[in-house]
């Protein structure tokens, strides 16, 4: 709010599309060493993209669809949205996952392997309470996750986010209560630190594991062009993980992660240091994926494009499980609260001067 008040010039570097959407008037690309301008919000921008990949004649490249659909759902009213189902999203998905392109576009295309049917039980918390140097991060918390869910884990950092998925993994024990995992679970999980990557390892090695090809499901795939889907192009391949920045050891972890086939993700910050092609590619993906996930994100653009349902850590030891995406629960908030989500939080701190 006190940037779209401000009156003088404000430049900034985000992939924040929330932020992009509500606050910037004009928006900078840099494509290919160039930079390009667009008047307008993130909304404007997509449009122009869009009337500028038409005129290139990549009118019906996967980008240029993936772009449009994000558009299309972006002037949804909130009515709208919920009456659109999730399976409806994925036949969608699909088709354009099966859409012929060229090399070039075809190599701009993020799957998850498919993993076994889950049975009835997926992950279930049954009254778990949990305590550090005595702060209660979790008290008497139950939920039960459906089939097909996609789980948004929200809050403040340090309530107890991250825990909770070492819980589920099997990393950390509640002090009381239980979390169930169904016995036709099997687990993917990428951890904040990104600890499954190993230093002294190239790019090749690290998700090829020295073999030309990857597997992901039943397609076998040039490590090459499975590197250049998550952005890894050219000599980048040859880089050692130990000097990969933030966000390329966030995609790398995406990489190994991907193609193994679980049917329940567990990701932790995906979003962090992603660009904004990775972070549409990444929806895609999980809006196209038969399982379930359960991701950790301050994205709240994300969150309200993937999530079907919501863990909101609210602090002090309470989470409340919520259906439905970050913007019916921002609504729901205000309605039956009269705040939007941790507003009460912000307030505590008082403005620089």
């Amino acid at each position: 709010l006190q940037l779209q008040e401000y009156p003088g010039t404000v430049i900034i570097v985000t992939h924040d599309r929330y932020f992009l959407d509500n606050v910037t008037q004009w928006i900078l690309e840099l494509d290919k060493g160039k930079g390009i301008p667009f008047e307008g919000n993130y909304s404007s921008w997509l449009e122009q993209k869009l009337a500028r990949l038409a005129s290139e004649e990549k009118k019906d490249s996967p980008r240029a669809r993936a772009l449009e659909h994000e558009l299309s759902w972006i002037r949804m009213s909130n009515k709208d949205r919920q009456e659109i189902s999730r399976s409806r999203i994925a036949e969608y998905e699909q088709l354009l996952a099966k859409e012929s392109a060229s090399a070039k576009q075809d190599q701009s295309v993020i799957t998850i392997a498919p993993g076994p049917p889950l049975g009835d039980q997926v992950i279930e918390a049954d009254h778990v309470s949990k305590s550090y140097d005595n702060r209660e991060l979790l008290k008497d918390l139950s939920f039960n996750i459906p089939k097909g869910a996609v789980v948004g884990i929200i809050g403040p950092n340090g309530t107890g986010k991250t825990t909770l998925m070492k819980m589920i993994v099997g990393k950390e024990t509640p002090d009381s209560g239980e979390v169930k995992v169904g016995s036709t679970v099997e687990l993917g999980y990428v951890d904040q630190e990104r600890a499954s990557l190993e230093g002294d390892k190239s790019l090749i090695d690290e998700v090829g594991e020295g073999s030309e090809e990857v597997t992901v499901g039943k397609q076998k795939v040039p490590i090459r062009q499975y590197l250049a889907r998550f952005g890894f192009k050219g000599g980048d391949q040859q880089k050692m993980a130990s000097q990969l920045s933030g966000g390329e050891r966030n995609r790398c972890s995406l990489a190994k992660l991907l193609k193994e086939g679980g049917n329940v993700l567990l990701l932790d910050e995906p979003t962090n240091d992603l660009d904004v092609n990775t972070l549409r590619l990444l929806e895609e993906a999980i809006l196209n994926f038969s399982g379930c996930a359960l991701v950790i994100s301050h994205d709240r653009f994300f969150l309200d494009r993937v999530c079907t349902h919501l863990l909101v850590f609210e602090g002090e030891g309470v989470v409340r499980w919520f259906t439905g995406n970050y913007r019916e629960y921002e609504d729901w908030r205000i309605k039956e609260l009269g705040s939007k989500p941790f507003e009460n939080r912000r307030r505590k701190y008082k403005r620089l001067n």
